[in-house]
C-alpha cells in the first residue's frame, strides 16, 4: 500500500524548549508505526500535531495528499486510545463504544452492529451492559479499544496504552493489539517508552531524541545496526566504554579502552581518535579455564556481582581499569556459577563491537 501519513519539516516549541525539531516521517498505509523515546523526547507531542490536539508551529501533516494540519481535530477521521483509557465512568461499556458512532449521527442499527462488532473483536461483548468501575484495568484498555476502532478510523493513534497494566497483563495486551490491528489493516502510530514492548510489537519503528528522530527502521535493524551512540545506548542493555583507535588490526581496528585492553571492533568511517565502544551483553561469553574463541578478543575481570533474572544470569565484571561490563549467560549451569570477586576469562567477537564519535 502507498504511504498514508506523511509528516514534513514538523516543529513545535513550548517557551525555551524545543519539543519537535523539523520532524519528517512516512508511515504506510495498514502499517504498525511505533515512535519510541524516553520522557520528554516529544513523542507524544508529535502524535497529538496529528490528532490535533495541538497545532505545529510549522511543517505539515498529510493523510493520502490531504492536509490533516489544516483541520480540527473532531473532522480528523481518528481513532484515539490514550495512557489512561479516558472511559466514561457514567455510561456502560456499550454505550462508551458507541459514543463515537452517535456523535457522527450513525442510524441506530447500525450503530448496535458496529459497537457489537468492536466488543466481539477484543472478547468484551459479554461485559456490554457493566458499568466501568466494574471491569479491570485490562477490560478498561479493551472498552478503549473498541471504543477507537468501532468509528473505523483510517488512523489509528495509541499513547502509552499499556503503561497502566502489570507486566503479565502488558505482554498480554500488546499480543493482542497487534492481532486486532492485523485483522482489521487499521494504520497504528502507537507510542511508548517501553523498548522491549517497541520492539516486539512494531513492523518499523522511530528512535526519539530531544525532538529529533534519531533512526528509523525495522526493529531488528535498529537493534543490530544502530546508526548512533544514543540508539546504540537506549535500545536494549549494552557497554559503553570510551577508548582510543590504535589502528587496523586484521580486518578490524583496535580500540585501547584501557588497562591495556585492545578490544577488536568492526571499522566505522570517519572516526579517529577517541571513540565510543558499544557491544551487547549477550555478545560477551564466559570462558573455561585455558578456553579461547578464535579470532574474539580476550579479557579479564573479576566478579562484581551477579543478578538472576529467570532467563539469563547476568553477571557485571570489574575491568583493569575499574570500568564495568555485563554478560549475559543464557541457561546458566547451576553447578558452574561464578563466584562474587572470582576472577574470570572472557571473549568479545569483533563483528558485535560497534564504533560511535566519543562525544556522541
Amino acid at each position: 500500500m502507498g504511504t498514508i501519513l506523511t509528516i514534513e519539516k514538523v516543529r513545535k516549541r513550548y517557551a525555551e524548549v524545543e519539543a519537535l525539531a523539523e520532524v519528517s516521517l512516512a508511515v504506510q498505509g495498514g502499517e504498525f508505526f511505533t515512535l519510541l523515546g524516553p520522557s520528554g523526547c516529544g513523542k507524544t507531542t508529535l502524535l497529538r500535531c496529528v490528532a490535533g490536539f495541538l497545532r505545529p508551529d510549522a511543517g505539515r501533516i498529510l493523510c493520502n495528499g490531504e492536509r490533516l494540519d489544516t483541520l480540527p481535530a473532531h473532522l480528523r477521521d481518528i481513532g484515539m486510545v490514550f495512557q489512561n483509557y479516558a472511559i466514561f465512568p457514567h455510561l456502560t461499556v456499550f454505550e462508551n463504544v458507541a459514543y463515537g458512532l452517535r456523535a457522527r449521527r450513525v442510524p441506530p442499527a447500525e450503530l448496535r452492529h458496529r459497537a457489537i462488532e468492536a466488543l466481539r473483536l477484543v472478547q468484551m461483548e459479554p461485559l456490554a451492559n457493566r458499568s466501568p468501575d466494574q471491569l479491570s484495568g485490562g477490560q478498561q484498555q479493551r472498552v478503549a479499544l473498541a471504543r477507537a476502532m468501532a468509528i473505523r478510523p483510517r488512523l489509528l493513534l495509541m499513547d502509552e496504552p499499556l503503561s497502566n497494566l502489570d507486566a503479565k497483563l502488558r505482554v498480554e495486551m500488546r499480543t493482542e493489539i497487534r492481532r486486532l490491528q492485523r485483522e482489521l489493516g487499521i494504520t497504528t502510530i502507537y507510542v511508548t517508552h517501553d523498548q522491549e514492548e517497541a520492539l516486539a510489537i512494531s513492523e518499523r519503528l522511530a528512535v526519539m531524541n530531544a525532538g529529533r528522530v534519531e533512526q528509523v527502521g525495522f526493529p531488528w535493524d535498529v537493534y543490530q545496526a544502530p546508526t548512533s551512540a544514543f540508539v546504540a545506548q537506549f535500545i536494549g542493555a549494552s557497554n559503553a566504554l570510551t577508548g582510543s583507535l590504535t589502528g587496523p588490526d586484521g580486518g578490524w581496528v583496535g580500540v585501547d579502552v584501557g588497562g591495556g585492553w585492545i578490544l577488536r571492533a568492526r571499522p566505522a568511517e570517519g572516526l579517529a581518535g577517541r571513540v565510543l565502544v558499544v557491544f551487547r551483553p549477550e555478545a560477551v561469553e564466559l570462558l573455561p579455564e585455558g578456553g579461547n574463541i578464535p579470532g574474539a578478543t580476550l579479557g579479564e575481570g573479576v566478579v562484581a556481582s551477579r543478578e538472576f533474572l529467570g532467563a539469563i544470569l547476568r553477571y557485571y565484571l570489574r575491568l583493569a581499569d575499574g570500568s564495568l561490563i555485563h554478560l549475559d549467560e543464557h541457561k546458566p549451569d547451576p553447578t558452574d556459577l561464578r563466584k562474587e570477586g572470582e576472577r574470570v576469562r572472557f571473549a568479545v567477537r569483533p563483528a558485535d563491537v560497534m564504533l560511535f564519535p566519543a562525544e556522541g
